[in-house]
């Protein structure tokens, strides 16, 4: 069986399940009924569809009636409102076992889908993307140069998950198996098929080429706060994949923008004309606060919702104590250690360090511990 971009489809084993989220995109029902209809007759697909509506109330229970297709679901969803969960209730609805998600919009292409099973025919492949970036894919001159920006730099971001060129890609297909493979899945935003990759443990990609048109009718649901839930989406994918090393990078990033934080106000202190020590002192309270807050978002999201003045002063002890052991270590390596008493900067990063370290451990296992299931 042929899988290169101009893939001849021989025979399809097994049903094949595709699952499409809708909201309000009434307008765009028939037209992707009529397509998938055509490609399921012209390869003898065992096909059926699954439209999980958020709901609409556009008329999209309407239409689905009218076109009065045996092989075509409708799904009105009652549930969390958003694609990813729309998605993942599709594919847990599902009866194939293959498993197609594509957009409603008509970007992309029902006439791939073949090649796209027939890629999945590899028994070494696990997950098959309808790729925007791979020879052979194009996508509509409409699309916009910002847009493309954008989708490149979400891409770039998704690199510590996977090497796949679009992994940004809604149109994706996988077994059964691949997908009941996952442990918990809690998607946020858009980016299911990233989610799915990452928790299905999804190990070899395979990418086929397609041309992404633009949008005929109606409105694209990205915004500015579906970009902002994509950042939290790689967030808890990189606590998942990473544990603890994600959470000490994200420690590390917001203590060094603490550092800036610190100068930036001490500057602003004493160009005020401020008594010196008392702006250090206040320039290393604004700093701590800071740091707090932003781990309490961030870093430890799960323990955002307990109590913010007792977690407050656990930090600041937490943060004195660490000052004192940093302190400590680096007298010690001068007095100590003959390579560091002339290498004095050296020792004051190693104190640095140890200090950060247990600043992390007391945060991690005091401060902001996990007391049980969150979202976050």
């Amino acid at each position: 069986m042929k899988t290169s971009e101009n893939v001849i489809v021989e025979q399809v084993i097994g049903p094949v399940s595709v699952i499409v989220p809708t909201y309000q995109e009434a307008e765009n029902i028939a037209d992707l009924v009529g397509r998938i209809e055509a490609v399921r007759d012209k390869h003898d697909l065992e096909l059926d569809l699954l439209i999980l509506d958020d709901p609409s109330d556009d008329g999209t229970d309407r239409i689905v009636a009218d076109l009065a297709k045996p092989w075509v679901r409708l799904i009105s969803r009652s549930g969390e409102r958003g694609l990813s969960y729309a998605v993942v209730d599709g594919l847990a609805a599902a009866s194939g076992d293959r498993l197609v998600v594509m957009d409603a919009d008509l970007s992309h292409p029902p006439e791939a889908i073949p090649s796209m099973l027939a890629a999945l025919d590899d028994s070494t492949v696990d997950f098959v993307i309808g790729s925007r970036y791979v020879p052979g894919a194009s996508t509509d001159e409409a699309w916009g140069f910002l847009r493309w920006v954008n989708s490149k730099i979400a891409t770039w971001l998704a690199r510590p998950f996977t090497r796949a060129k679009d992994p940004m890609a809604g149109f994706f297909a996988m077994r059964r198996q691949t997908f009941e493979s996952a442990e918990t899945l809690n998607p946020i935003g858009y980016k299911i098929g990233l989610e799915l990759l990452v928790k299905c443990r999804c190990r070899k990609v395979a990418e086929i080429p397609i041309h992404f048109a633009n949008r005929v009718n109606g409105l694209s649901k990205l915004n500015l706060t579906e970009q902002l839930r994509y950042l939290r989406h790689l967030k808890r994918l990189a606590d998942y994949k990473y544990g603890t090393f994600s959470h000490i990078i994200q420690f590390g990033a917001i203590g060094a923008a603490g550092t800036a934080v610190n100068v930036v106000t001490l500057a602003l202190l004493l160009a005020a004309g401020m008594f010196d020590r008392l702006a250090v002192a206040l320039a290393i309270g604004v700093a701590m606060t800071h740091n707090f807050f932003l781990n309490r978002w961030i870093t430890f999201s799960h323990a955002k919702h307990a109590s913010i003045p007792g977690q407050y002063l656990r930090f600041v002890a937490t943060c004195l104590l660490g000052a004192v052991i940093s302190y400590s270590v680096t007298v010690w390596l001068w007095s100590q250690v003959a390579f560091f008493a002339d290498w004095k900067p050296i020792a004051a990063v190693m104190g640095v360090l140890a200090g950060m370290f247990f600043n992390f451990a007391g945060s991690k296992l005091w401060i902001f511990k996990k007391q049980g299931p969150a979202t976050q």
